[in-house]
Parts: structure tokens; C-alpha cells; sequence
């Protein structure tokens, strides 16, 4: 059975830090990208990060490039989503999804994922 499970979210205070886990189980992340999204209340879901499975190629969001860093450990069958100099409109729900390519980051067009985490809540308060 096919699962992405995230974790690592929970309460910040605006500039802090926080590590966000996607953990596969199922299938491998060696032939498979994993794209982080998030959605916040009354807003649209917005992709935020991806990291692709041939060769580790990263794309960001505007918003959040230079300040989060997405990584993989396919020993683990991990990814992981580090989240630095964390700003109010950074808060929503984080999904990590698998698919083939990073759709909807850099020249992909934007498909739905095959798989899809249950998704895992970030507020940043003071």
C-alpha cells in the first residue's frame, strides 16, 4: 500500500525553524520526484518545493527560495523539507506528493500527483 506520511510541523515563532519529514512507504523514491505543497485557510494550494529523483535537480517557489532547503535520503525513503527565517504567511498545511516528474515546478506544467500525503499543519506566532 502506498502511503506518504509527513511530520515535523507543529508552532513557530516568526524566524524560527522548522524541519518538515515526508516518509514513503510502498514504493521507493529512487524513479519518483517528491513535490511540497501547502495550503492555507481561504487560499489556493500553492506548490512549494520539488526534488526530482535522477539527479537531485531542486526547484522553489519565489516566496520561499533562499529560506527553505528540500532534501532527500532514498536510504531512508525520506524527504525532507527544512523551513528557516519562517514568516507569518509561510502558516498553512504542508502536503509532500510523488509522481514522475515535478509537475508544476520549472518547465513541467502543473498535473495533479499520484500520491498524496494527508498533510500536516505549520502556524508561525508569536
Amino acid at each position: 500500500q502506498v502511503q506518504l506520511v509527513e511530520s515535523g510541523g507543529g508552532l513557530v515563532q516568526p524566524g524560527g525553524s522548522l524541519r518538515l519529514s515526508c516518509a514513503a512507504s510502498g514504493f521507493t523514491l529512487d524513479d519518483h520526484v517528491i513535490g511540497w505543497f501547502r495550503q492555507a485557510p481561504g487560499k489556493e494550494r500553492e506548490g512549494v518545493s520539488c526534488i526530482s529523483s535522477r539527479d537531485d535537480k531542486t526547484f522553489y517557489a519565489g516566496s520561499v527560495k533562499g529560506r527553505f532547503t528540500i532534501s532527500r535520503d532514498n536510504a531512508k525513503n525520506t524527504v525532507y523539507l527544512q523551513m528557516n527565517s519562517l514568516k507569518p504567511e509561510d502558516a498553512a498545511v504542508y502536503y509532500c506528493a510523488a509522481d514522475l516528474e515535478c509537475y508544476g515546478f520549472g518547465p513541467y506544467p502543473l498535473y495533479d500527483y499520484e500520491y498524496w500525503g494527508l498533510g500536516i499543519q505549520v502556524t508561525v506566532s508569536s
